[in-house]
């Protein structure tokens, strides 16, 4: 026996190397990886939320960004939340995102489930037809023909059905709906149930995992789009949060908000400054993925990988 295997612990064969307890070299190489990435992903965000709320004087005195806070001054949520284009594009950005997850949920489903099931009128030229999409896409000009064409200019339905179905959430579903045992549709319909008590009853059940994942995907989606808007909403009330950021970017500052002044009880009266009116929109814009991102992180996991390998 040489020295080095003497000194080496021996690998159980019966379990893969990554179920092997780590090396301390390992361990301090992961925990230094996660260090960093920890640090590249709050650095920023905790440098917007101080900005966000530093005075006017703090933001001069740091030459822009402010990272170690000094100053706290909440007038740049004051103005964002005093009934301005904000508050109205928060409010357009929250039906938006709710409407649509609900409508791409109940289409995706519906079309996933009718394809998942053998012997469907059909199926296979639809499947063909959303597949196509993947290397396909119609181009701006058309879509914008289409969405103009059926008088959606200037309506909030134009930032839902254009974005309705994706591809992609459509075959994850589909590859969980097809793994599900054959013979719990069978038992169900010897009981008598239907195609939709089914879905209701059996699928959906099963796959509360998997269809989290993918609502989570499409409210995202709908939160964070502003293109479509840029494309097809001119009206200021209608425009979403997003849009509503881009503009301040461009813009330097938002007309509505520019040279406001309000009053904060125990600091007086103080106009925000345009960068901290900006890093406002920015953590607003954020706030909702955070909030809901805990309730369903437990079933992002699960079902990311159950969609993505079954089938």
């Amino acid at each position: 026996m040489s020295a080095d295997t003497a000194i080496r612990p021996r690998r159980n064969s019966n379990r893969p190397a990554w179920e092997e307890k780590p090396t301390l070299i390992g361990q301090f190489g992961k925990g230094t990886i996660i260090t960093v990435v920890l640090a590249v992903v709050l650095v920023p965000l905790w440098t917007v939320v101080v900005t966000s709320l530093s005075s006017e004087k703090t933001i001069n005195e740091a030459g822009g960004y402010v990272f170690v806070p000094r100053e706290l001054n909440p007038s740049a949520y004051v103005v964002i939340f005093s009934g301005g284009q904000v508050t109205d594009a928060i409010l357009v950005s929250t039906f938006v995102t709710i409407l649509g997850t609900a409508i791409s949920l109940i289409v995706t489903v519906l079309a996933a489930y009718g394809l998942s099931r053998p012997g469907t009128l059909g199926h296979r030229s639809i499947l063909f037809y959303f597949l196509l999409t993947f290397l396909i896409y119609p181009g701006m000009i058309p879509s914008y023909l289409v969405v103009t064409g059926l008088g959606l200019k200037d309506n909030l339905l134009a930032l839902i059905l254009p974005t309705a179905i994706s591809a992609f959430n459509l075959v994850v579903l589909r590859a969980f709906f097809m793994n599900i045992p054959g013979e719990l549709y069978d038992s169900a319909r010897i009981d008598g149930a239907g195609e939709l008590r089914i879905l209701w009853r059996i699928v959906l059940p099963l796959s509360r995992a998997v269809t989290a994942v993918v609502g989570l995907f499409y409210a995202v989606g709908y939160w964070n789009a502003f293109f479509n808007a840029i494309l097809y909403i001119d009206r200021n009330d209608l425009q979403p949060v997003q849009r509503v950021l881009q503009q301040f970017i461009l813009a330097g500052q938002s007309p509505t908000t520019s040279g406001m002044a309000v009053a904060i009880p125990g600091l007086g009266s103080s106009t925000p400054p345009s960068l901290a009116i900006k890093m406002a929109v920015v953590v607003v814009t954020i706030v909702p993925a955070l909030i809901v991102y805990p309730f369903i992180q437990r079933h992002f996991t699960k079902g990311v990988i159950i969609g993505a390998v079954k089938g």
